[in-house]
């Protein structure tokens, strides 16, 4: 008897909170609801008209992002306002544990922060060609915690964004800088070898790009007069065009029957690698 009198107290107490707040709580489902279409809407209005401002790729998937998640906040709040939940105390829970966690994920905290400054101050673009910390590629993502970058091995190299805030680093952008060297002995005609390298290099397009090659005679060796040039080469697909570069080079030399000797350096050994 004393168990049907408990079931039937919580029964009553169950039928009495339905009764009460379910439209409530139905309210805050259909807030919820219509906050995420809002919110979605908001984050595609955003991409559109960037895209017509031809913006950035990483800034207006940023502004976008956060256009969204600032719809939602606002929209959660309005939906925990309508079941009744005061919304002032879990403000200050929350503060109080976003101190403490901040202590304790200072590396974390550290990177959103580096990310922050990256996307806000464009210091690079997706697509871009960059050295820092030791590592070069072609940047393939930017988020708020890492940088994601591509070698010309096909690797994916993740960087914290608070190893790259505060280094020195250089950009290059879609291009790098390549350059090499020739040897030719002291009997050939160097500026006919010059106008060859130049020949070569003009006949590869995408070598050439919209910066202009440089070549000229670098030094008098003792046996050799070396030729240097130097071109910018699309970061995507550099092997390709070095060694396309290097074949046009030699057959325009070979086939005017210029000796060729040993310079010494390779294409691509310069100081200046991203310029």
């Amino acid at each position: 008897m004393e168990k049907l009198n408990t079931l039937s107290h919580v029964y009553a107490v169950l039928t009495e909170f339905v009764v009460k707040y379910a439209l409530q709580v139905l309210g805050a489902v259909v807030i919820l609801l219509v906050g995420l279409m809002v919110a979605g809407m908001v984050q595609r209005a955003l991409l559109r008209t960037q895209a017509r401002r031809q913006m950035d790729l990483t800034l207006s998937q940023f502004i976008a992002s956060t256009g969204k998640l600032v719809v939602l906040t606002l929209f959660a709040l309005i939906a925990l306002s309508n079941v009744g939940i005061s919304i002032a105390p879990m403000l200050a829970a929350v503060g109080g544990m976003a101190v403490g966690a901040g202590f304790a994920l200072q590396g974390l905290v550290s990177n959103y922060g580096a990310g922050l400054s990256i996307i806000l101050g464009r210091t690079f673009r997706i697509g871009d060609t960059i050295n820092v910390v030791e590592c070069s590629g072609v940047v393939e993502e930017i988020t708020l915690p890492t940088t994601r970058l591509r070698n010309d091995d096909g690797e994916s190299i993740v960087i914290p964004n608070r190893k790259i805030v505060g280094e020195v680093h250089s950009n290059s952008y879609r291009h790098r800088v390549v350059a090499g060297s020739v040897g030719v002995p002291y009997g050939s005609d160097p500026q006919r070898a010059v106008a060859l390298i130049c020949g070569a290099l003009d006949a590869q397009l995408e070598a050439a790009g919209e910066h202009p090659p440089q070549v000229g005679i670098e030094s008098f060796g003792a046996e050799t007069i070396l030729i240097a040039y130097r071109y910018w080469a699309p970061s995507v697909g550099y092997f390709q065009t070095c060694h396309a570069v290097n074949g046009a080079i030699y057959a325009a030399l070979t086939e005017a029957s210029i000796d060729l000797r040993p310079s010494g350096r390779r294409a691509g050994d310069d100081p200046s690698h991203l310029a």
